[in-house]
């Protein structure tokens, strides 16, 4: 119990307000990045009820309010530095698609090639196979936003992130870095 209450006033902190380490667009021409893989905003809990169903928002885990606020903060973020994407990609899970919404980036489209395969609700070859074609078919001097799922953002950097966090990602050099949003 203290630990979820410490971690709901760190989600509270954390979704109040953000600063960049860095630049963005700096940091995406570090490595030369032509995707940003997003994590979901906060969506308390962990995995999906066993009643999941991708078509039916209230058997998912969804975004709280800070997560929606989270989602608003980030993409005002971005725009505030005048980052525009070729193309947005969102998982089928309703957390990602009401992350896509609420970022108010710009027009978005679902890619099962995001889905989540933590407890087998996607097959994970599949889903990695669909990605992996993807992030092979990105034309040079691109931006591709894709917002998806721990699982999947492991796989493909081996990295972590926090809900909301962001990894840039070169397809071509496989090079990643995180790009850390921090609470004031």
């Amino acid at each position: 119990m203290l630990i979820n209450r410490f971690l709901f006033v760190v989600a509270i902190l954390w979704g109040t307000s953000i600063s960049a380490s860095e630049n963005l667009s700096k940091a995406i021409k570090d490595i030369d990045a032509n995707v940003i893989f997003m994590r979901h905003a906060l969506a308390p809990g962990f995995g999906d009820p066993e009643n999941f169903n991708i078509n039916d928002c209230s058997t998912q885990r969804n975004l709280s309010s800070v997560g929606i606020h989270q989602s608003k903060v980030i993409g005002q973020a971005i725009l505030s530095e005048g980052i525009k994407f070729d193309e947005i990609l969102s998982s089928q899970w309703c957390r990602c698609k009401d992350t896509a919404i609420n970022l108010e980036l710009g027009n978005w489209t679902e890619f099962s090639g995001l889905n989540s395969f933590f407890e087998g609700h996607a097959n994970r070859i599949e889903t990695l196979k669909l990605l992996n074609e993807k992030l092979d078919s990105i034309k040079d001097k691109k931006l591709v936003l894709m917002i998806t799922h721990q699982v999947v953002i492991s796989s493909v950097t081996g990295k972590f992130v926090d809900s909301g966090g962001i990894i840039l990602y070169n397809s071509r050099t496989g090079k990643s870095k995180h790009y850390l949003i921090k609470s004031l």
